[in-house]
C-alpha cells in the first residue's frame, strides 16, 4: 500500500471498531469475443484492522471469494429410458439460479463456518438458493438441485477451490478464479467475506462486467433489441445458403 494511501487510511484505523475490507480484482470488464477461450480473474486487497492490531495465532483470520453471474430462469430435466429410447421424464424449474458460480477459500469451507452460516451467505455449492417455481416433495428438490449443480460444475460454470485464497501477513490477500470460454454475459459481483470463529466480520462486493465485442456484439444485440427481425433474418440465410449448396451440389 502506497504511503500517502496509508496516511489518509491512518483516522480510518484508528476510529473503526471492526475488521474492514479494501478488495480489488484486475478487471472490471471482460470483453468476449469469437477467439475467446477464458480468462483469470485476480482478486486482491488488504485488510485494515482496528487500530492496526493484528489477530493472534489463536483466533486466526479465514478469507472467503465468491463470484457470482447474473441469476437466470432454469429448468432442469430427467432423462429416463424406455423401450431403449432417453426420453425426457420429471422437470423442475427454478426461477433464480446464479449463471456462474465459483469460491476460492483459504481453508475448506466447512472449516471456516457452520451450515447456518453458510445458507445465511451461499457460501458453497451446498449452499445455493435455487428457488424452485413449485412445491415439490423436499427429497424432490434436493436431487434436482444436485443434478443442476452436477451439470454445471462439469461444464465449468460451477466450481469451488478451497486452499485458493493466500494470506500474506494477516494484512494482504489474493486468490485467483479461472472464467469459462462459456461464461454467460451481463453483470458478475465479486464478494469478498472476512471470517474469524465462524462469524463474519466484513464483507465487501466489487462489480465485473461480461460483454461479447465485436461481431458478437452485434448479434447479441439484434437478437436482444429485435428478436422478430433476428429470427427472420436467421431462416432466410438459412434457406439462401441451403439453396446455394444444392445449386453447386447438382453442378458438380
Amino acid at each position: 500500500m502506497r504511503p500517502i494511501a496509508l496516511a489518509l487510511l491512518t483516522p480510518l484505523l484508528l476510529a473503526q471498531t471492526k475488521p474492514v475490507l479494501v478488495p480489488d480484482v484486475s478487471q472490471r470488464e471482460i470483453r468476449i469475443a469469437y477467439s475467446f477461450t477464458g480468462a483469470e480473474l485476480l482478486l486482491f486487497g488488504a485488510i485494515l484492522y482496528p487500530g492496526g492490531r493484528l489477530p493472534d495465532d489463536e483466533h486466526p483470520t479465514d478469507l472467503v471469494v465468491v463470484v457470482k453471474g447474473p441469476v437466470q430462469s432454469i429448468t432442469v430435466r430427467e432423462k429416463e429410458k424406455l423401450a431403449g429410447i432417453w426420453i425426457n421424464a420429471e422437470a423442475l424449474r427454478y426461477r433464480s439460479a446464479p449463471s456462474f458460480y465459483a469460491i476460492a477459500s483459504s481453508r475448506p469451507i466447512k472449516q471456516i463456518v457452520d451450515d447456518r452460516t453458510r445458507a445465511i451467505y451461499e457460501l458453497g455449492l451446498g449452499s445455493l438458493q435455487l428457488s424452485p417455481a413449485s412445491s415439490a416433495p423436499s427429497q424432490v428438490q434436493d436431487r434436482f438441485a444436485r443434478g443442476l449443480v452436477d451439470l454445471r460444475r462439469r461444464s465449468g460454470l460451477y466450481y469451488e477451490a478451497p486452499g485458493a485464497v493466500e494470506i500474506t501477513e494477516d494484512v494482504l490477500y489474493r486468490a485467483r478464479v479461472a472464467i469459462p470460454a462459456r461464461v454467460p454475459v451481463g453483470k458478475f459481483t465479486a464478494e469478498t467475506f472476512l471470517i474469524r470463529d465462524g462469524k463474519v466480520l466484513a464483507a465487501a462486493v466489487r462489480d465485473i462486467d461480461v460483454q461479447k465485442s465485436g461481431f458478437e456484439r452485434f448479434v447479441a444485440r439484434a437478437a436482444d433489441r429485435a428478436s422478430l427481425l433476428y429470427g427472420l433474418t436467421a431462416v432466410a440465410l438459412s434457406v439462401l445458403l441451403g439453396w446455394g449448396a444444392g445449386n453447386i451440389a447438382r453442378r458438380f
